[in-house]
């Protein structure tokens, strides 16, 4: 079971969050961390959760032991860190409330320890790109899935407080920075010397004290906003971790899955690269494996209804309909259902095409689960979706089995509001 550690409280300290939780003293070769480690379960995976300030907020920037709390983390085993802290904007398009995902650094910090390696071997550490990639990506999907308001990247400039800025330095931070922040440094740095993949999300909470007509940063403005948003960033880390758990688990039965789907070069049109999941439908292990994690991702969502999209998308919803006891709709092209119908046209990369649904498929309200094959550039699923909306649904999610990520379709839908599944991903060059 993968372990992750979350540095930073923002309501994440509360107990109750967790399963099975207990509090830990962990010691190690640095000293004492910040606070004692709650320890419990979210889904899939062992959750750390430690205050880098302490319990009580007591302990200033400068003064955070913060290689005896990397240092901790590690010794429990955790694999990732999640962390979270209060910023200031140093820009007009970052407004106190927002989430905010740096993907750099600037490091004007002076008076803290910043590596394990302060004596014996001399180490350098290769720091160019200083967060996870791939867990800041899981970060900025799940908000755009939650539909939070955030910045997908920036460069946070950290200073070692506890003052805040002159009106000089805020101006001078500005020329090249768009968040400013206490207490991210050194502590990535000492994430990825300890092998710990690493992340932040950034809370705005003030302009610093750059900005005409504005208050000025004040720690009350940033209790006060940290509390507002406590909720907010307390489900995106539920929700990450979550993700991270389910897909630790099923990464293997994802490897499995993806090489059982058939590439068809050229198809529908010359340079097109089809994934064609006809050879895993019957391959009787893929086929199971592929509905067991539908299965999983989707046996506690309220649903009402599945739809499946004409013709990979029926085996798969059908199929899934089943195990969960749901209703199933036919989401078909035209000419193929008799009776009264709902019809919506919608743009292809090659082409036009539409989607019919019978009229009374779905009543007002009722929360449809729209499954396909696969999702590209989302011609087909947006067709889909506008429909179900026309007939009243409401939409939970679209779940695909297979994702081109180059082809940006995920992009449009979560544009629209709509969150997005997929079991595996494909890049445009594997064959």
């Amino acid at each position: 079971m993968i372990k992750i550690g979350v540095i930073g409280g923002s309501g994440l300290d509360d107990p109750k969050i967790l399963e099975n939780f207990e509090e830990r003293q962990v010691e190690t070769n640095y000293g004492m961390p910040s606070s004692k480690i709650i320890c419990g379960k979210i889904g899939n995976a062992e959750v750390f959760i430690l205050a880098r300030h302490g319990k009580k907020h007591e302990i200033v920037p400068s003064q955070i032991n913060f290689r005896a709390n990397i240092a901790a983390l590690k010794k429990v085993g955790c694999a990732i860190i999640l962390a979270s802290s209060a910023v200031g904007s140093l820009k007009e398009e970052i407004i106190p409330g927002d989430l905010v995902f740096p993907d750099q650094i600037v490091d004007f910090t002076k008076q803290r320890k910043s590596s394990f390696h302060d004596s014996g071997e001399v180490i350098h550490l290769p720091f160019a790109e200083p967060f996870s990639e791939k867990i800041r990506k899981i970060l900025i999907e799940t908000s755009q899935d939650l539909g939070l308001k955030h910045h997908p990247d920036s460069t946070l400039v950290v200073i070692e407080g506890p003052r805040f800025s002159t009106r000089a330095e805020s101006f001078f931070f500005k020329t090249f920075a768009e968040i400013i922040g206490m207490t991210t440094m050194p502590e990535a740095a000492l994430a990825r010397e300890a092998g710990i993949e690493y992340a932040t999300v950034a809370m705005a909470t003030d302009y610093d004290c750059w900005r005409e007509n504005t208050a000025n940063v004040t720690f009350d403005i940033v209790r006060e906003r940290m509390e507002e948003n406590s909720e907010k960033v307390k489900k995106l880390f539920t929700e990450v971790i979550i993700k991270i758990g389910e897909d630790e688990m099923n990464r293997e039965h994802k490897e499995f899955i993806k090489s059982k789907i058939r590439t068809v070069p050229n198809f529908p049109k010359p340079g097109i690269m089809f994934r064609d999941i006809t050879t895993l439908l019957k391959d009787a292990d893929g086929f199971t494996k592929t509905i067991n994690l539908l299965e999983e991702r989707y046996k506690n969502k309220e649903i009402d209804l599945i739809a499946g999209i004409e013709s990979r998308g029926f085996v798969i919803a059908s199929a899934l309909a089943s195990k969960l006891g749901k209703g199933l709709v036919l989401i078909r092209k035209p000419g193929k259902l008799p009776g009264e119908k709902e019809r919506e046209e919608y743009d292809l990369e090659y082409g036009k095409d539409a989607v019919e649904i019978h009229k009374d498929a779905i009543s007002p309200g009722q929360k449809v689960l729209l499954v396909d094959d696969l999702i590209a550039t989302s011609g087909t699923l947006i067709g889909a979706c506008n429909l179900v909306k026309k007939v009243g649904g409401d939409i939970v999610e679209c779940g695909v089995i297979v994702e081109l990520e180059e082809l940006c379709g995920r992009k449009k839908l979560q544009n629209m509001g709509i969150s997005v599944f997929s079991l595996v991903k494909f890049k445009e060059s594997e064959e």
